[in-house]
């Protein structure tokens, strides 16, 4: 279905006869494959893997009699723009393929409250109820320090949520050393003084005491904030006062954490999370939860409760809101099995190794140039910076990068010394055989002469 067309021929021999016999666009429409597809899809969709596999036709790549099968198999699996990919680039959490990859059940719960639900309905007493109120307590129940919870849409959110609710008008006490840029040039200054905010600097980039935190305190200050700069490293001559230390200064202390881990991880042990944070002394933690925490993409406010009653009661909140699909993914990542991001980050070498192995040999079975290497992955999605993790990947030829990434299953590696390399780490090993299926089909490049 994929090779060079007809025997004999080569794209750019018989041209004219070939684009003769490519069926129309009309005729390709009726096949019952394709029909049945563009009531599921919708016709541009259908229409559009039509063109493509004409297209293949045209340059030879695809025999006329098999732009019917082709088109069929370039057809996305849903309706929406958006395409499933492997992530094989060895980056778990990679910010650009979406971040974490709900788990099963949170699939399962998504699909679950696609229609009506109770999401604000108490069907015993017929009433309205607070909305969200399981996921809400699962939360809850994961950090048994944070007397209270809410929900946002996305990390930044909460905090700047957080901000406008506490300190519009009003001063934050930061240091120098954690007013860090998260992405896509936004940073983090910016962002806090969009709430209408007085940022008060303290210390220096790579220095700052409680002394400093303290001195910079006044009648104008209505929190100190802690950020967790979760993207880079500072060594060498630092310091920097944590949560605990800043707690008996008169203020609260909101501590920005992140990544979403909600309590101590063993292979991530300078990587703060909530739970740790808030018996520590800090008021509030903010936090992602399609990070660390391998849920959807929501901000998570844990903490004080008088303090989270006030800023989830503040006007801004309603625009932050979560809608139903989060919440039951949310709820389902919180009390569901073990999460992708997790099984990912728990991988052992030894069976990165052996999976590798095994797809290498079978591959090279079928005459493909690979061979199983050593790889170092990383955790991603701003998350543990400078924690490397051991990890295995199948090297093949450069080539292999932009076939793969537009192939019919996506699959996103990365280039490394002039090798596309498929690191394992973030491949889940049930989509192992999907991986190997989709090298297989990158076509050998046409023979010169």
């Amino acid at each position: 279905m994929t090779g060079p067309g007809p025997a004999g021929s080569r794209p750019g021999r018989d041209t004219a006869d070939v684009r003769r016999r490519i069926p129309r666009t009309d005729a390709l429409m009726r096949d019952a494959r394709l029909s049945e597809a563009a009531g599921r899809l919708g016709a541009g969709a259908v229409k559009a893997a039509v063109r493509q596999a004409q297209a293949q036709a045209r340059d030879g790549f695809v025999a006329p009699e098999d732009v019917a099968d082709t088109a069929v198999a370039l057809l996305p699996s849903t309706a929406g723009g958006l395409r499933p990919v492997i992530n094989a680039t060895g980056v778990v959490l990679h910010t650009n393929l979406g971040r974490a990859s709900l788990s099963a059940a949170a699939r399962r719960a998504v699909q679950e409250a696609a229609g009506p639900t109770d999401v604000e309905l108490d069907l015993h007493t017929g009433v309205r109820a607070r909305r969200g109120r399981t996921a809400l307590a699962a939360l809850r129940e994961r950090v048994p320090s944070a007397a209270a919870v809410h929900v946002v849409n996305n990390g930044a959110a909460a905090l700047v949520l957080v901000a406008t609710a506490l300190a519009a008008g009003k001063e934050i006490v930061i240091s120098r050393g954690e007013m860090v840029e998260i992405g896509d040039g936004f940073r983090l200054p910016d962002l806090l003084v969009s709430t209408g905010a007085r940022l008060r600097e303290v210390g220096t980039t790579n220095r700052t005491t409680v002394a400093d935190y303290a001195a910079a305190i006044g009648p104008e200050t209505a929190f100190v904030l802690k950020v967790h700069p979760s993207n880079f490293r500072i060594t060498g001559f630092t310091r920097a006062a944590d949560a605990g230390q800043l707690t008996g200064l008169g203020v609260p202390v909101v501590a920005d954490i992140g990544s979403g881990l909600l309590g101590p991880h063993p292979l991530l042990p300078d990587e703060p999370d909530a739970e740790s944070q808030l018996r520590a002394g800090a008021s509030l933690v903010t936090a992602s939860g399609d990070k660390l925490l391998g849920g959807p993409q929501c901000g998570l406010l844990l903490g004080d409760e008088e303090l989270v009653r006030s800023v989830s009661r503040h006007p801004l909140a309603r625009a932050l809101r979560v809608d139903k699909l989060t919440l039951a993914a949310l709820e389902a990542t919180l009390t569901g099995p073990e999460t992708p991001t997790a099984a990912a980050l728990g991988a052992t070498s030894a069976a990165l190794v052996d999976r590798a192995e095994r797809l290498a040999s079978a591959l090279g079975a079928d005459g493909i140039a690979v061979r199983a290497v050593a790889s170092t992955a990383t955790v991603g999605g701003g998350g543990a910076p400078g924690v490397t993790l051991p990890s295995a990947a199948l090297s093949l030829p450069e080539r292999y990068a932009a076939a793969l990434r537009t192939g019919p299953v996506p699959v996103v590696g990365r280039l490394e010394a002039g090798r596309c390399l498929l690191d394992l780490r973030a491949v889940p090993p049930e989509d192992d055989e999907r991986l190997a299926a989709a090298v297989r089909s990158v076509p050998e490049p046409a023979a010169e002469g």
